[in-house]
């Protein structure tokens, strides 16, 4: 399935229906009188955030959304049938913009949440309601009120936990697959990643929590360059960031720099989260070459620098578990423990 965060609809509720001019023609029946029903409402349209969506895919073939009309009056003061409601299906923490892209009509971020985003027009009258002791046969009703029509953007901003940022080819998709089930594409050349991938890390039926992978960003990602900075948009929910830094390059507090400072025109606020740094493929390296692009790092950040291996496998469980701690709260630190505590005993048939 294709990814698709961004896409722009046309939506329309239903036309109200129309009053009924009608009277009343029986046998033996004098004065029938006027008994034209009321028209019904139309339909209105609806977003609503459902599970199981991750993507704005099924809006990419269809961009025009109409709600059906109500139902015109009928004779026997029969009132026409209400048009059934227009809800579009999105996934959890889509945003609802105007056309300009400037304001926020809605931000479904949790399951079940809907909007109403275009009301339905009200039905019209039949002659029955202009009947009075003057004008007892009238000929008269309201056609039903038109509905609204306008144009929206849908703009996705993934449901994660944690935030996988760093240069291209940092070895972000190789963590993510190492500590997930996820299977994103990995290979030996820049920007293998062009879409955002979701991984599910599972620490214990108690800690588990979710790790979005973003396609790597270059200098002046802020101006559109590379892949630009659309895809920061899916870690601004994010509650801790993992910086990932290639430590065979020359020089990492470049590296570090480059993507902080991207953040930075980004959003203040993206920039402001909690961050914990590492360096990978610490497993290309001798000791000292590692220890000596971790003092290089240092020079431009007071943040603890972690020096993992996604490959060996070397120090990624002591990340996960501080990623955790920053997703859980200190609180909850003691279920994070490396080790179980001496008291515990362990399980026997």
């Amino acid at each position: 399935m294709k990814f698709l965060d961004q896409c722009k609809i046309y939506i329309r509720s239903g036309h109200g229906g129309d009053g009924c001019v009608s009277f009343r023609r029986e046998a033996y029946v004098e004065y029938g009188g006027p008994d034209g029903g009321d028209g019904g409402d139309g339909g209105a349209v609806w977003a609503e955030a459902v599970e199981g969506l991750n993507t704005l895919i099924d809006y990419r073939y269809q961009q025009h959304f109409r709600a059906p009309r109500g139902g015109h009056g009928m004779g026997r003061n029969r009132t026409g049938a209400n048009a059934e409601d227009l809800v579009l299906k999105v996934p959890v923490g889509t945003e609802i913009l105007e056309d300009d892209k400037d304001m926020v009509i809605a931000d479904l971020d949790e399951v079940g949440k809907r909007v109403l985003l275009a009301e339905g027009g009200s039905g019209g009258w039949g002659n029955t309601r202009f009947k009075t002791s003057i004008n007892q046969a009238p000929r008269r009703f309201n056609p039903g009120l038109p509905g609204e029509e306008r144009w929206i953007w849908l703009r996705l901003k993934l449901i994660a936990d944690v935030g996988l940022l760093g240069l291209p080819n940092a070895g972000k998709s190789t963590f993510l697959s190492v500590v997930s089930a996820a299977k994103p594409k990995i290979a030996d050349y820049p920007f293998t990643t062009l879409t955002p991938n979701l991984g599910v890390v599972d620490l214990g039926p108690e800690t588990r929590f979710v790790i979005a992978d973003i396609p790597g960003l270059i200098e002046g990602a802020s101006e559109g360059a590379g892949l630009g900075h659309r895809f920061l948009a899916h870690v601004e929910r994010c509650k801790v960031l993992l910086h990932l830094i290639d430590a065979t390059q020359d020089n990492p507090d470049e590296a570090y720099l480059k993507i902080r400072g991207e953040l930075e025109a980004y959003a203040e606020h993206l920039a402001d989260k909690p961050e914990v740094i590492a360096l990978t493929k610490a497993d290309s390296l001798l000791p000292e070459q590692v220890e000596e692009a971790r003092q290089q790092l240092a020079k431009v950040t007071d943040t603890p620098i972690e020096i993992i291996s996604s490959v060996s496998g070397q120090n990624v469980k002591p990340v996960l578990r501080k990623l955790a701690r920053h997703v859980y709260g200190e609180d909850d630190a003691s279920m994070l423990d490396d080790e179980p505590s001496d008291s515990e005993e362990g399980w026997t048939p």
